[in-house]
């Protein structure tokens, strides 16, 4: 509640002084009782805005007016106090309790109906006895006085509570808060001219004494819903006001053909006229306004982001390219802010961390960028900016100062302090420069590279330039292998694993390993691994593949179980794979759910991502070891090559990385590397496979140097998986060297593949 000050209470007394004497020299009719009391209006609204203490008011403007202004009789002086102060604490109580979060609103208006009732009766039945008592008036006319009391008191409250509220703003904020203007200023200087118009008409039609002088009435009234369908519902309620006033003067004084009621019936119908009259622009702008608030609303829920309160993405969108279409604007620059490492707080505090940190972060960053420039939270851990009037060297010094500000914010959590950095990606502009799509990409590709360099940095990018080439190649090229996965267009090649050094005539089941192609749904070419690997791995689309790879080989293996003569099919994974709890969960289940033993499935893990985090894959190595899972260390000798982790990694073959094979100058540290793999594999009780062998030449010297097995196009190119198992198997010939098969066709052709 709010406590009113002595100069409101002041205010508010002689407001409710002067209505009184508005009221009783201007708008009585022909008794003892006015046609409008507008002061009950103004005693609701104080309570309505301030309390219950603020019916001082009532007495306190009372008794100097019945004791030196209008003197009337010491008993009626005690009735009237009685009856207004406490018809206003009555009525003003059940408006307040009842009113909704807007003077104006449909609430408010109903609580304001229902105050008005409570307070004209029961100010009526203390206050006519009053006048009885008092001998203000003869008895025959009681029922006359009930009835102008309660209208006159209803008529009050409706006509003029609402306007001194929309001037006292009650609530939680000013009138008609959060809704947009609809009409111009033109359009509103339009309607007072009218309105004063149709009032002016309203009195000379009524001086020359028609009949039907009152239905120039509906003149103001059709200006007033207009009023309530276009502009705040200030205009509405003020315009009702002065309406019933200057009807309530004319007719009290009889002015312009106006005529006071002489009986029951009368008073009854024109007070009954203006209470509708003051009704009905007041409910429909409160109708007007609640629709146009909740319509806001929607909009600014689509438009603003739940968690920080900033604009979303789309509305980011339609700002800027509002900003591109303005002529001779000044230069401008398109940031694009994403945080390093908010992952790591959500993994490790809780995702309800991470959200207070972004709600910190965009504080942060508001309080650091001028009013002028829009921040946006484009979704996840990334904010846009558009900077107005920044040449390039001011912008960047701009995105540095926001850099360091993120770097020293601090969120408590728990006892915790969570921090992080983060890295922008700036794109100067002229509004010529181009449209939305390219400011943003060209924006986020520099910023992708300021990530890649470490983070916590700003990176240029030119907008006519080609450094977001690269990052749009990899995007377009996750995109499409998004869709092959969907589409379910990878296709599976193998490539057989030759034995050097097994015996003549031994029968053996197939060795091979399955590689990768990815068929383009436009064009049905079949796109070979280095070409999208790379975007792959930056795009961690890695455990996705492997997941429907693993998933194709195993059900073609199990379907194809008769012409699968297999003792060794090796599979790709990827780094993310050895780490990714799902994708463990998914290959347990498959082994254990599917006929495929699992001793005959070979994962290969490469070198650098096994060393990346030793403990993780010694134990992804152990979980699937404890099902039958073998193992190949992939590209061996051209990461780490530190021999000591070996022994760590449970793993049955190294497979020596081809360019120590295929060295074009026949390097003898090339050759050294080759038998230092070898020898210490077979100390180890793993075996070697030397990979991209193309050569005779070079089958031999993996033979003499002791490596177990060999694969490569010599042998044999890669094939589909059908067409591989309905070629024979590769067996060593006499001279114990294995006889290589003819070319496939040129589409299996190219770098050797994943």
């Amino acid at each position: 509640m709010r406590i009113p000050t002595p100069i409101a209470l002041v205010v508010l007394t002689a407001l409710y002084l002067g209505s009184c004497v508005l009221g009783e020299t201007s708008m009585r009719m022909g008794g003892d009782v006015t046609l409008f009391w507008p002061a009950a209006g103004i005693g609701v609204a104080a309570v309505m805005r301030f309390g219950l203490p603020a019916t001082a008011i009532v007495p306190a403007a009372l008794l100097p007016y019945h004791l030196v202004i209008s003197p009337v009789p010491g008993v009626f002086v005690v009735g009237s106090l009685l009856a207004n102060t406490l018809g206003t604490l009555a009525g003003g109580w059940l408006a307040r309790r009842s009113q909704g979060e807007d003077a104006l609103d449909l609430a408010s208006v109903v609580a304001i109906v229902a105050g008005g009732i409570v307070l004209a009766v029961l100010s009526a039945i203390i206050g006519v006895p009053a006048l009885l008592q008092a001998g203000m008036m003869p008895g025959e006319g009681t029922l006359q006085a009930f009835a102008r009391w309660i209208l006159g008191d209803f008529l009050g409250v409706v006509a003029v509570t609402p306007a001194v509220l929309a001037v006292l703003r009650t609530g939680t904020g000013p009138v008609a808060v959060g809704v947009s203007p609809l009409a111009e200023e033109s359009e509103r200087l339009a309607w007072l001219t009218l309105l004063a118009l149709s009032l002016l008409l309203m009195a000379w039609g009524a001086s020359l004494e028609g009949e039907y002088t009152l239905g120039l009435t509906a003149l103001p009234l059709a200006l007033l819903a207009w009023a309530a369908l276009r502009f705040p519902p200030g205009w509405t309620v003020g315009g009702t006001l002065g309406t019933i006033l200057m009807i309530g003067v004319m007719t009290g004084q009889e002015l312009s053909g106006f005529a006071a009621p002489r009986s029951v019936l009368d008073t009854l119908n024109l007070l009954g006229y203006l209470c509708i009259l003051a009704l009905l622009p007041l409910l429909l702008a409160s109708t007007v306004l609640e629709r146009r608030r909740a319509s806001d609303r929607l909009v600014l829920r689509a438009t603003t982001d739940p968690n920080t309160g900033l604009p979303n993405r789309q509305s980011f969108e339609e700002q800027v390219r509002h900003a591109l279409a303005a002529p001779d604007s000044p230069p401008r620059a398109l940031a694009y802010l994403d945080l390093d490492h908010l992952k790591v707080i959500n993994d490790t505090a809780s995702h309800a961390a991470g959200d207070a940190y972004l709600q910190g972060v965009a504080g942060v960053l508001r309080a650091n960028l001028p009013k002028a420039d829009l921040l946006a939270h484009l979704g996840g851990d990334e904010f846009g900016l558009l900077l107005h009037n920044y040449v390039p060297a001011a912008a960047e010094d701009r995105a540095t100062d926001l850099l360091r500000a993120v770097a020293s914010y601090r969120c408590a959590w728990e006892g915790d302090a969570l921090a992080t950095t983060a890295s922008i990606g700036l794109v100067p502009f002229h509004a010529t420069d181009g449209d939305y799509g390219k400011l943003l990409s060209q924006a986020d590709a520099a910023c992708f590279s300021a990530k890649e360099s470490g983070g916590n940095r700003v990176c240029m990018a030119s907008l006519h330039g080609d450094d977001g080439h690269d990052r749009t190649q990899a995007m377009q090229w996750a995109v499409r292998l998004r869709e092959a996965i969907q589409r379910r267009n990878l296709v599976l090649f193998c490539q057989p694993i030759v034995p050097l050094q097994a015996v003549p005539g031994e029968d053996e089941g197939r060795h091979f390993e399955v590689l990768l192609r990815v068929r383009d749904h436009v064009s049905g070419e079949l796109l070979l691994p280095h070409r999208f690997l790379a975007a792959a791995a930056r795009f961690n689309m890695g455990v996705a593949i492997d997941r429907e790879v693993v998933g194709a080989t195993l059900s073609w293996l199990e379907t194809h179980a008769d012409l699968a003569d297999v003792d060794t099919c090796s599979v790709n994974l990827s780094a993310e794979a050895l780490v990714d709890e799902s994708f463990i969960g998914f290959l347990v289940d498959r082994l254990r759910n599917g006929s495929f033993p699992a001793h005959k499935l070979c994962l290969e893990i490469t070198e650098t991502s096994a060393v990346r985090d030793l403990a993780r894959a010694q134990r992804f190595i152990q979980q699937m070891r404890s099902l039958g899972c073998r193992f190949s260390l992939d590209d061996f000798g051209t990461g780490f090559c530190a021999f000591s982790y070996l022994r760590d990694l449970d793993v049955d073959y190294l497979k020596i990385d081809g360019s120590f094979v295929r060295d074009p100058h026949d390097s003898e540290l090339a050759h050294a590397v080759v038998r230092s793999i070898t020898e210490i594999a077979h100390v180890l009780g793993k075996q070697t496979i030397a990979e991209q062998v193309e050569t005779d030449a070079q089958r031999m010297k993996m033979q003499r140097m002791g490596v177990d097995h060999a694969q490569g196009h010599y042998f044999r190119r890669p094939q589909p998986m059908a067409e591989y198992f309905a070629t024979p198997q590769l067996r060593l010939s006499r001279d114990d060297s294995p006889q290589p098969s003819a070319p496939t066709p040129a589409l299996a052709s190219g770098p050797p593949g994943r």
